[in-house]
């Protein structure tokens, strides 16, 4: 008899996992460093990661291992000063890595409500002076200096976050099943059925770069919102090639097509679609308007604290850093599950995010521009990078020319 892939033994769809994160995520080149990060959870896919890596030819790979305990004891009984400290060394290090060329690995499956119950206040500290020292590696990774990607592992605590009314071990077993639907490995050639999937999106990106849109309306309940789009804008989509010229997918899964937003262009109202889970807190029900580009005027039903501390984090922190467009009949939405993980979230609606944007969304090497020409062009800049989602079945995408012109691109939240 024939397997099927989905009846595959998890052990060989887990090493497909790991494959399509080296091979297509990454595409990791021979004799390249890799610095990869984990929870504790996740030891097997970064085991099944380390080995596909080294087939590929990698020279070394680092994995930095999170543990969630270790961070509530933090909460517990660190003194109110520690709140204001980070591993600066740690980031500094990183971000020397990629400088000499390391790829970047991120498996994330962390408990989306780890921090709901600690004190905002200590929260938004710490993760303020993270952010901080995070600076040197973020600005490589958000100007696409090296090959990086991120890829997602089913933990304990994270499904039963998605999974309440299961048990422990089903949970993770059908979290599991999500995460390898998505990340297109149930196929009979998942190598292939990413390569699909990324001419799909090139596809997506050719059309709309070829409209030239000055922005973007998106209507529907709660949402009146106008995204002007950053002079020379590009949008980009699925594989793309770093500033080290390797092509590789920065999201496993992705279903997106982005672009950089004008950060003093944008107004009207908008309300989230999906909750969002930042670093421990679930934000739900945000309902903000914007004002020449900058939020003044912001909601939430819960975590409005939290939510409240991330705009105050910069003077960036108000305004939009990236517009991503997203079918709501995408793999992910399909699945009808609210993953409280932005990877998989954003990926199942169209979604916007604060903060800093991405330089490499500009024509003619925007990677390479100057902070003075990134900002000419109205890129935002922030030590905050938050996506959230505001797509939905009943969400209309216009893109308005120049000349006030309205073309459809997306209607009850689908291409048109």
């Amino acid at each position: 008899m024939t397997l099927k892939p989905a009846d595959l033994p998890f052990a060989e769809r887990l090493d497909r996992l790991a494959e399509v994160a080296v091979r297509v995520g990454l595409n990791l080149r021979p004799g390249q460093e890799l610095v990869m990060t984990a929870p504790l959870d996740a030891v097997p896919l970064a085991r099944a990661i380390t080995v596909q890596a080294y087939k590929a030819g990698a020279s070394l790979v680092t994995t930095l291992f999170g543990d969630d305990a270790a961070t509530l004891a933090r909460f517990a009984h660190a003194p109110d000063s520690a709140f204001d400290t980070a591993a600066g060394w740690l980031y500094g290090g990183m971000a020397e890595a990629f400088r000499a060329g390391a790829a970047r690995l991120a498996i994330s499956g962390d408990d989306p409500s780890l921090l709901a119950g600690q004190d905002s206040d200590k929260v938004a500290r710490a993760n303020r002076a993270r952010s901080k020292a995070y600076v040197p590696a973020l600005e490589l990774i958000a100007n696409f200096a090296t090959n990086w990607t991120i890829v997602s592992a089913a933990t304990p605590a994270w499904a039963r976050t998605v999974f309440p009314d299961l048990a422990e071990d089903e949970a993770v077993a059908r979290l599991w099943d999500a995460i390898f639907a998505a990340s297109r490995v149930d196929g009979p050639d998942p190598i292939a059925a990413w390569e699909r999937h990324n001419a799909d999106l090139h596809a997506r990106t050719v059309w709309l770069n070829d409209q030239n849109f000055a922005a973007l309306r998106f209507r529907g309940p709660g949402t009146d919102l106008t995204v002007g789009l950053a002079d020379d804008h590009e949008w980009c989509g699925g594989a793309s090639t770093s500033r080290s010229g390797i092509l590789c997918n920065a999201n496993i899964p992705t279903e997106e097509v982005f672009t950089t937003p004008h950060k003093a262009r944008v107004d009207g109202s908008v309300t989230s679609t999906k909750p969002l889970s930042y670093q421990g807190t679930l934000i739900d029900g945000i309902r903000v308007r914007f004002e020449g580009g900058r939020i003044v005027e912001a909601t939430a039903r819960t975590g409005a604290d939290v939510l409240a501390r991330v705009l105050d984090t910069d003077a960036g922190a108000r305004r939009l850093g990236e517009v991503a467009l997203v079918p709501a009949s995408s793999a992910i939405s399909a699945s009808g599950l609210l993953f409280y993980n932005t990877l998989y979230d954003e990926n199942a609606a169209s979604h916007i995010a604060l903060g800093q944007a991405y330089s490499k969304c500009f024509r003619n090497g925007g990677a390479d521009f100057s902070e003075a020409d990134l900002a000419e062009r109205g890129a935002n800049r922030s030590l905050i990078h938050i996506d959230w989602m505001i797509g939905s079945a009943e969400i209309d995408v216009d893109g308005l020319a120049a000349d006030g012109r309205a073309v459809p691109v997306m209607r009850r939240g689908e291409w048109v």
